[in-house]
């Protein structure tokens, strides 16, 4: 591997780790504002992963700066399972749809951070030409690519709603 193989691969880890720390942020900002009990473990769980994917990119950036090639221990852990139709928020968030500007905000928001954060792993992978680096770069793609879809999931279910209760739709 040269050195302009081992700089290129930092400076993508060193990107990855501060969206990862910014996620981190955010989804700890959301887990303290929100009122629904599940949208707020939910929020606590993701913020959680942010910082395991932080702590996985580090792993290897100091691996990288120490020895030249990238830890061979990184092993992503399992990402949270988010299923059904309301894989973020309970049920009970329905009876105050109208009013949950701050949810629907989050959830906004944290689609786009997770479809920017797939497509920037992806890219990764597909760039890189050191396997350990494709393979965890692949991993992560799809485990953001899993919280993206629970994410979007969650909004299109509200979006109808949300809209029509608070008096947004434009019929």
């Amino acid at each position: 591997m040269t050195n302009q193989n081992i700089k290129t691969v930092i400076q993508g880890l060193g990107e990855a780790m501060r969206a990862e720390h910014e996620g981190y942020h955010f989804y700890m900002m959301a887990a303290k504002s929100t009122t629904d009990p599940k949208g707020r473990k939910v929020f606590e769980q993701l913020a959680k992963e942010e910082m395991d994917h932080f702590n996985y990119l580090s792993n290897h950036l100091e691996s990288l700066e120490k020895s030249g090639k990238p830890s061979e221990n990184v092993v992503p852990g399992k990402p949270l399972e988010l299923t059904g139709e309301h894989p973020i928020f309970s049920d009970a968030l329905m009876s105050r749809i109208q009013e949950a500007h701050f949810e629907m905000t989050a959830l906004s928001i944290a689609v786009q951070l997770e479809l920017n954060a797939e497509k920037f792993y992806t890219q990764q992978a597909q760039s890189t030409d050191i396997p350990v680096i494709k393979e965890f770069y692949r991993i992560m793609a799809e485990w953001e690519s899993g919280h993206y879809q629970a994410l979007l999931a969650q909004q299109e279910s509200l979006k109808e709603s949300y809209w029509d209760k608070a008096g947004f739709a434009p019929f």
